[in-house]
């Protein structure tokens, strides 16, 4: 999907690369615009579904990537890369909103053939024995493949170093997952790209499962929230994680302008479930794996 065909928020490319430089020259010392501030300072967000892929830090370079973070007032942010290098330089620029998620692509034609490739499980060897990480992902595994040696490995991985799993699924690779480390904890990516009700029946199976809503748009629109995903947040108000999902580099563009939209429709949820899907749920999620 072409930046100029994201939907929420409806900002031209243009007018999102405007806001983005801008927010950037006016980072003060602690992260907040040098602007004037209102009185009340905006909902914080954990954003749970970031990449700095190798195309990405060309583009925005870290300290401008970081600059970015802080303006659209992140707390923290679960940061993946292809290759793991951009996750290393944005984690040494903002290392108090970045945490680590060891993706198992050297590069973007790994996520098709990974589950295969025998060359992964010495690359994630390799990195865990030089780098700390609070998960492992976002990978690719669908059905049956979730079985196959080099993912199993990486699932035994992440258990002996007690990550979570961060996984782009179907139901039935979570399924999978779940059966060789019933003890896992697992985010489900984009929430399976499931509908909402089909969501509430995979998560009543699973209690270590978490959603994030990562370049979906359906749960709200006009800042109001939609009414089968409102019965999903309140069936499950301490499971779901806002995500921008910057799988290429025009994406970095909308991380601010995405926040904003978060806020707008998180505003029309009682306030303890919309701090929930805001940050608390993701501080959860990491509670015992991760302290910076």
């Amino acid at each position: 999907m072409r930046p100029e065909s994201f939907n929420p928020p409806t900002f031209s490319r243009r007018a999102a690369l405007g806001w983005m430089l801008g927010a950037a020259a006016t980072v003060g010392p602690m992260g907040r615009s040098a602007a004037a501030q209102p009185q009340t300072q905006p909902l914080p967000l954990f954003d749970a579904h970031l990449h700095y892929s190798h195309d990405a830090w060309e583009v925005v370079p870290p300290r401008q990537a970081a600059a970015l973070l802080r303006a659209a007032g992140l707390r923290t942010a679960l940061v993946s890369s292809s290759n793991d290098e951009g996750t290393q330089m944005l984690l040494a620029e903002a290392p108090d909103i970045v945490v680590p998620v060891l993706r198992p692509y050297r590069t973007r034609s790994d996520t098709g053939a990974w589950v295969r490739e025998e060359a992964i499980v010495r690359y994630l060897e390799e990195r865990v024995s030089r780098y700390r990480y609070a998960g492992v992902g976002e990978f690719h595994l669908f059905g049956a493949d979730a079985d196959l040696p080099v993912p199993r490995r990486m699932v035994a991985l992440a258990r002996e170093r007690g990550m979570f799993l961060h996984a782009h699924s179907d139901a039935e690779a979570v399924q999978r997952l779940f059966a060789q480390w019933p003890q896992a904890r697992i985010l489900w990516a984009h929430s399976g790209f499931e509908p909402p009700a089909r969501v509430r029946e995979v998560l009543r199976q699973h209690p270590q499962l978490w959603c994030d809503l990562a370049f979906r748009s359906d749960q709200a629109s006009g800042g109001k929230v939609d009414a089968a995903w409102r019965e999903a947040f309140v069936e499950f108000p301490d499971r779901f994680m806002v995500g921008t999902d910057t799988f290429t580099p025009e994406r970095w563009h909308y991380v601010g302008p995405h926040a904003r939209w978060s806020r707008e429709w998180l505003s029309d949820l009682p306030a303890p479930l919309a701090q929930g899907i805001a940050w608390r749920n993701g501080q959860a999620l990491l509670q015992g794996l991760w302290k910076a």
